[in-house]
C-alpha cells in the first residue's frame, strides 16, 4: 500500500475503442489515489494518434503516468498486465486473492485455488484469448459494402477470392485461395474459439466456493482484465451466445452490473463527451 499521507497522481492515457477501459475500471476500484483521464481518438485509419508516442515510444494505450513527491520524473507504465499489477500492489490489494492457505505460507503447493486462478487469468487474457479474438474482429471489420452478409467466415472467403481474382496474383495461387480461407476459419478460428469458450464456461461452473466470478465469490483484477475480450465477444462479435454459453453471458451481465464498472463507463463518457463503445 502507498503511504497514508501521500496521494500520488495517476493519469491514464485513454484511447477510444481500446482495452484502456479496463484501467478506468481498475482505477475506480483503487483507494487513496488521485487520478485523471486524458483522451485520445483513433484516426480515420483506426490507428492511435502519433501524439501517444510522446508518452510512450510504442504509441499504444493503455499507458499511465504516476507522479509522486519522491520521483523527479513521472513513472511511465505500459501494458495492461504491468499497470494492473502495479496499481493493485499499491492501491487495490483487495482485488488480489489471498495467496496461501492457512498454515502453508511460503510453501510450494500451499497456494489457494483462488490465487492460482488469478495468476492464470491475468496472463491468459492477453496471452491466449485476446489475440484469437482480434483476428476475428479484424476479419469482421472488413467493409460491409463489399459483402452481402456480415459473417466472419464469408468475409474471409470473399477476401481470399478477391486475392485470387487479382491480376497480380500468381496463377498457381489463384485456385487455392478460397480453399485456404475456408480451412483456416473452420480448422483454426472456429475450433479454437469453441475450445476457449467451453473452457471458460467450465471455469465458471467450478469457481471456488460456488462463486460467480472466475476466481471465486469476489471480484478480482483478473475479472477486470478478462472483461474486455469477453464483453467484445458477447456484445460486439456475438461469438458468445446465451444458447451455447449461458454461464459466460451471465458472467458478462454480472461484470456490467458492478457499481465500479458502471462508474468507470460514466467517467469515460463525461471525459470523452461520447457514449462508451467497447469497439
Amino acid at each position: 500500500m502507498a503511504e497514508a499521507h501521500e496521494q500520488p497522481k495517476v493519469v491514464l492515457h485513454w484511447l477510444n475503442k481500446s482495452r484502456a477501459q479496463r484501467i478506468v475500471w481498475l482505477l475506480q476500484e483503487s483507494k487513496g489515489l488521485d487520478w485523471d483521464i486524458k483522451t485520445y481518438n483513433r484516426g480515420s485509419d483506426q490507428l492511435a494518434p502519433a501524439e501517444l508516442k510522446k508518452i510512450h515510444p510504442l504509441g499504444k494505450s493503455p499507458v499511465i503516468t504516476v507522479e509522486t513527491s519522491k520521483t523527479p520524473q513521472p513513472i511511465v507504465l505500459a501494458e495492461t498486465g504491468l499497470i494492473t499489477e502495479y496499481i493493485c500492489d499499491y492501491f487495490a490489494p483487495h482485488l488480489v486473492p489471498k495467496r496461501y492457505q492457512e498454515g502453508k505460507e511460503g510453501q510450494i503447493g500451499g497456494e489457494t485455488e483462488e490465487w492460482i486462478r488469478y495468476r492464470f487469468f491475468m496472463h491468459y487474457a492477453e496471452g491466449s484469448l485476446m489475440g484469437l479474438l482480434l483476428i476475428c474482429l479484424i476479419i469482421d471489420r472488413k467493409p460491409l459494402s463489399t459483402h452481402a452478409s456480415h459473417n466472419s467466415e464469408r468475409v474471409l472467403i470473399d477476401t481470399m477470392t478477391e486475392i485470387g481474382d487479382n491480376p497480380q496474383t500468381p496463377f498457381f495461387i489463384k485456385p487455392i485461395t478460397r480453399a485456404i480461407a475456408s480451412r483456416v476459419y473452420s480448422a483454426f478460428l472456429t475450433q479454437s474459439l469453441k475450445t476457449h469458450f467451453t473452457f471458460l464456461e467450465s471455469q465458471l461452473a467450478t469457481s471456488p466456493n460456488n462463486g460467480r466470478f472466475l476466481c471465486g465469490s469476489e471480484l478480482t483484477a483478473a475479472d477486470i482484465t478478462m472483461s474486455f475480450p469477453l464483453l467484445a465477444a458477447v456484445r460486439v462479435s456475438k461469438k458468445i451466445t446465451k444458447v451455447d454459453y449461458p454461464k459466460l453471458v451471465a458472467y458478462c451481465d454480472l461484470l456490467e452490473s458492478q457499481e465500479s464498472y458502471r462508474a468507470s463507463v460514466k467517467r469515460t463518457e463525461e471525459v470523452s463527451g461520447e457514449p462508451y463503445k467497447i469497439l
